[in-house]
């Protein structure tokens, strides 16, 4: 089992929640104002095409990327609090995981080899799942998904009504 890394140091908004009893400066650019965030229009992403085959792999993208977007956005504005420039990463962590979940059915769909001119070949969506894989795993740890990740969070409690908050 790994633990989070001691020596990273804590986000910027939980140093601002818990206090700085060290008193080592923050930096203000990285402070954000917590903002309701804007589903992305998926449509954008996943473009609406002429083949039936196509459109419905697409279909399925945007609903995975939108079901995703709904199932984490609310955990990260009370965990972490989420900022308009947070946008960008938490729409590349969705596309990830609409892309993972579109080459896992097309391994499914055809197989982990595929017959190719030279016979059989490992099927190019193990090597796409893999890469999208590596980048949701940063997304994950940059946004506190993982339960190391969050173990360097804390929540802010439901009764911090004090003046201390750098927002009011």
């Amino acid at each position: 089992m790994t633990l989070a890394d001691p020596r990273r140091k804590k986000p910027a908004l939980q140093v601002i929640r818990e206090g700085n009893p060290g008193k080592r400066p923050v930096p203000d650019s990285a402070a954000v104002p917590p903002s309701e965030l804007t589903e992305p229009d998926w449509r954008e992403t996943f473009r609406t095409v002429d083949d039936p085959k196509r459109e419905a792999v697409n279909s399925r993208c945007r609903a995975v990327a939108s079901r995703e977007w709904r199932r984490v956005v609310p955990v990260l504005r009370i965990a972490v609090g989420l900022g308009e420039v947070d946008t960008t990463v938490l729409k590349d962590y969705c596309i990830s995981a609409a892309r993972i979940d579109q080459c896992e059915r097309e391994l499914s769909e055809h197989g982990l080899l595929v017959r190719g001119e030279r016979g059989w070949q490992k099927n190019g969506a193990t090597t796409i799942a893999g890469q999208y894989r590596s980048q949701l795993a940063r997304y994950i740890r940059e946004l506190g998904l993982s339960p190391s990740a969050r173990t360097t969070i804390t929540a802010p409690g439901p009764d911090d009504d004090d003046d201390s908050d750098v927002w009011d």
